[in-house]
């Protein structure tokens, strides 16, 4: 079992900087990927950014640039520069073993001017 506890999130205005935390406990060494994934509204769930185990980094092309995936052993964080309107969601955090993926609670980014 592993659990993951975000925060960070909050109200920033545009061109702005956040930076969201993942601490996971449990069996974290069964996690082979760990991942940040957005909720806009009305839209479907879309993944942002993920680091797999051995340092590979992955981003969508949207916040490529702009946001960096990072970990420290049991916390994975997403900083968050240069927001723009359409980063306004609610941030999830994934950890993904061999065999389940674990979900966060997930913490609300607010864009707004």
């Amino acid at each position: 079992q592993v659990q993951l506890v975000e925060s960070g999130g909050g109200l920033v205005q545009p061109g702005g900087s956040l930076r969201l935390s993942c601490a996971a406990s449990g069996s974290i060494d069964s996690i082979y990927a760990m991942a940040w994934y957005r909720r806009a509204p009305g839209k479907q769930r879309e993944l942002v950014a993920t680091l797999i185990r051995g340092g590979r980094m992955d981003y969508v092309d949207s916040v490529r640039d702009r946001f960096t995936i990072s970990r420290d052993w049991n916390t994975v964080y997403l900083q968050m520069n240069s927001l723009k309107f359409e980063d306004t969601a609610v941030y999830y955090c994934n950890a993904a073993t061999s065999a389940v993926q674990y979900w966060g609670q997930g913490t609300q980014v607010t864009v707004s001017s």
